[in-house]
């Protein structure tokens, strides 16, 4: 079988991943895709046709943002098995190593694939290409959700939508990072929030050379920490979105309907060079090229940096109440974009897609991907846990903040003492449908709220890149090439001149022109 050959060959974590999908170069339709068409236009008429037949088991593999062991997943399973009378096994590898374990397991073959799988939009596409995935179009176009009336983001589920064709379910919107900065810091070092670039590093300046923190030393602190240069998925520049500002190291469609490589344009060689040059001045943590996304929060907490872009919404509250657990002062300001930025990027959203190798795809879109947003007891579960474990009704008294009985609260965090729970994996904020029995709905935090609105008011939509034989074969190398590059640059202090003579010597640039041509031969047969 062709898929299983392709992912054996090996998949690297990639920027613009359609990513990982090295080793295909033939234009031939795989047996999986030719399958996936036959089974995703089959699929419409037997859910509509006869009852679906129920699952006896499902298994899913999922990162850190559904309820993870330190978090009782245990419980999380049991009541998902109690509501539907279904088997479900989670494969959860941990979240920084999500991307490598995925491509590990996709690349031992269709026996190993899980039935349901949670993917950003860069894995998707390359994986849809590729036929691993379930094509459902015909049974969304059919589905009991579909005709609800309860969708109101149907617009985000077209965007997921590949040659006009759906191989995954969001059931939130995408959203982004916004910067947030430490009010007490700011007052500390005598400064505004900055709304230019200069202003911007002028504040890093004084966070890394002043006494931001107040403990009566200078120096010992810096500006700004992220999970690497350059993000594992799309939109790749949006932890560190002031230094990159209109550049991007992956492909764009341009105002002329054409594709191009961000990377080769002006603009990513000068933001590569501020992105140099602040970290030579020490404003960036020395640690960012190996950091995860735990240990800039963990750093975050103990006070050792002051600016953070990170997740709007939601993430603002947990932000906050992690710093005061930690005896820090939790006062944060979400940033808009500084004027040379101009908009933060929403990211395509995460998608729960159908292995091809899954047996009975039409239950287990059913049973678990639809099933997810009842507007009931199940939704109730993905978005806030279980009840008395990770919410309750009960009179009591958590964290000093006490409630009457049938006052809906979130319970401690078990992973994070000290701290209440926000959510589980579905951000009610970030729901694509109406639930109008939201038992939450009335306690989302103020500092939530503002983030997401300062970031709705203030974002653009990223677009799914297309995949291409050219995109699978050579943009894992072209990626690695690429994120080797950035590394040099920024932490060795590589010249932007040696640097590009590499991406020639070395291949990206033949990679890169062979990727750009097959996307715009691909959007000109359309």
């Amino acid at each position: 079988m062709r898929v299983k050959k392709m992912f054996a060959a090996g998949m690297a974590v990639t920027m613009a991943a359609s990513v990982a999908l090295s080793g295909c170069s033939s234009g031939s339709k795989t047996t999986a895709e030719a399958s996936n068409a036959e089974t995703g236009s089959a699929a419409g008429e037997a859910t509509a046709k006869s009852e679906v037949k129920k699952p006896e088991k499902i298994t899913i593999m999922v990162n850190g943002t559904v309820t993870t062991k330190a978090n009782n997943r245990d419980a999380f399973e049991k009541r998902w098995e109690e509501l539907t009378g279904i088997d479900l096994e989670i494969i959860q590898p941990d979240h920084d190593a999500y991307f490598d374990v995925m491509g590990q397991t996709f690349a031992s073959g269709p026996e190993n694939w899980p039935d349901a799988i949670l993917l950003s939009s860069s894995y998707y596409t390359g994986y849809a290409q590729e036929g691993a995935l379930w094509d459902m179009t015909d049974t969304w176009n059919n589905s009991e959700l579909k005709a609800s009336g309860r969708v109101t983001g149907e617009e985000v589920i077209d965007n997921m939508k590949i040659d006009g064709q759906l191989y995954g379910l969001p059931v939130t919107r995408g959203n982004g990072c916004i910067t947030y900065v430490k009010k007490k810091w700011l007052d500390n070092v005598g400064l505004q929030a900055p709304e230019t670039y200069e202003e911007y590093l002028n504040m890093l300046k004084a966070f890394t050379e002043g006494d931001p923190d107040g403990n009566g030393v200078k120096g010992d602190t810096y500006g700004v920490s992220a999970a690497g240069f350059i993000g594992q998925e799309a939109p790749f520049t949006n932890y560190l979105p002031e230094f990159y500002q209109d550049a991007y190291p992956s492909f764009e469609l341009g105002a002329d309907g054409k594709w191009f490589d961000g990377f080769t344009e002006d603009s990513f060689k000068d933001a590569l060079t501020r992105l140099r040059e602040a970290y030579a001045a020490g404003y960036i943590d020395k640690e960012t090229l190996t950091n995860g996304t735990k240990d800039c929060r963990n750093k975050f907490y103990e006070d050792k940096f002051g600016v953070f872009t990170y997740w709007a919404g939601t993430w603002a509250t947990n932000l906050k109440n992690n710093l005061e657990a930690n005896g820090k002062d939790g006062e944060l300001i979400p940033l808009k974009p500084i004027k040379e930025l101009g908009s933060y990027v929403e990211r395509t959203a995460p998608v729960w897609s159908i292995t091809s190798s899954c047996e009975n795809p039409e239950g287990v879109y059913k049973y678990f991907i639809e099933s997810m947003v009842d507007g009931g007891d199940m939704e109730t579960l993905w978005s806030y846990g279980v009840e008395d474990v990770h919410w309750s009704k009960k009179a009591e008294t958590i964290l000093e903040n006490t409630y009457k009985e049938g006052e809906f609260h979130q319970r401690e965090s078990l992973e994070q003492p000290g701290t209440q729970y926000t959510k589980q994996h579905i951000d009610p904020m970030l729901s694509i449908v109406k639930w109008d029995g939201d038992p939450g709905k009335d306690t989302v935090a103020e500092s939530a709220k503002e983030s997401q609105l300062i970031f709705n008011e203030n974002c653009r939509q990223d677009i799914i890149v297309p995949s291409s034989d050219a995109m699978a074969t050579y943009n894992g190398d072209l990626t690695t090439l690429k994120n080797s590059i950035i590394a040099d640059v920024v932490v060795q202090g590589t010249s932007i001149e040696e640097a590009y003579k590499r991406f020639e010597s070395d291949g990206g640039a033949k990679w890169s022109q062979l990727i750009v041509d097959s996307l715009n031969e691909k959007a000109s047969a359309k």
